[in-house]
């Protein structure tokens, strides 16, 4: 059902494997993007590893199931809790400064007997080490002689189109979430109305067939037959 292996194998890629899991190393430190499905009664976790003095951004959407809603949490290395939710449809949370090392996120449904959850969810980074990278590289192409325009003008320029890109992908992303979202619940209300579309034919015919039977048995002929 939609697709879950392929699914799985995306999560080894950006996350580090579920609980029970454990003998994976864990991934490059990078922004990430995963819409996995959350079985009913069953509760499903997360580690991404993080630099230390960084920030973190976690956004999640429930984006398929019945209530759309899911239980979250958040847990820093040492075990502190820093975020729960319960019965939430979506939630946006950011740690900064981020510890050195594996954060924890679940999400819950063991509140639900019979409708499992699609969960979309994304992890965005802002790390110092990127600005770094962007200094040496600037450092490394940085002419002898002055140029007519400032270098220091053209980091600007490239650093600002950097990050208002990034955003732009970070808004495409949630908005495509929120199109598999509403497309998802239209398409469980026109199951719903399909359904009692059929079932009030169904009633509709039976009336009928029932309302010509009566009026057959009214107009029956019950005359004595002459001896």
């Amino acid at each position: 059902m939609m697709a879950a292996g392929g699914a799985v194998a995306l999560a080894l890629w950006l996350l580090l494997p579920a609980v029970g899991v454990g003998e994976a190393g864990p991934p490059p430190i990078q922004d990430g993007e995963f819409t996995f499905l959350l079985p009913a009664g069953r509760k499903q976790c997360f580690y991404q590893s993080a630099p230390a003095n960084a920030s973190l951004e976690t956004e999640y959407q429930v984006i398929g199931g019945a209530g759309l809603d899911v239980d979250f949490t958040l847990e820093s290395p040492q075990g502190v809790l820093l975020v729960s939710e319960s019965r939430k449809a979506d939630g946006v949370h950011t740690v900064e400064p981020t510890e050195a090392g594996d954060y924890r996120l679940c999400f819950d449904n063991s509140f639900s007997t019979i409708s499992e959850k699609l969960v979309f969810f994304e992890l965005i980074f802002d790390s110092f080490q990127d600005e770094e990278e962007v200094e040496g590289w600037a450092e490394a192409v940085e002419p002898e002689e002055m140029l007519d325009v400032k270098m220091e003008d053209i980091k600007e320029s490239i650093e600002t189109m950097r990050t208002r890109l990034e955003r732009s992908i970070q808004m495409l992303t949630l908005l495509r979430a929120f199109e598999a979202r509403d497309r998802n619940l239209q398409e469980d209300n026109l199951e719903r109305v399909n359904f009692w579309s059929a079932a009030n034919v169904a009633v509709l015919l039976l009336v009928a067939v029932l309302q010509v039977c009566t009026l057959k048995r009214f107009f029956h002929d019950k005359r004595p037959v002459p001896t």
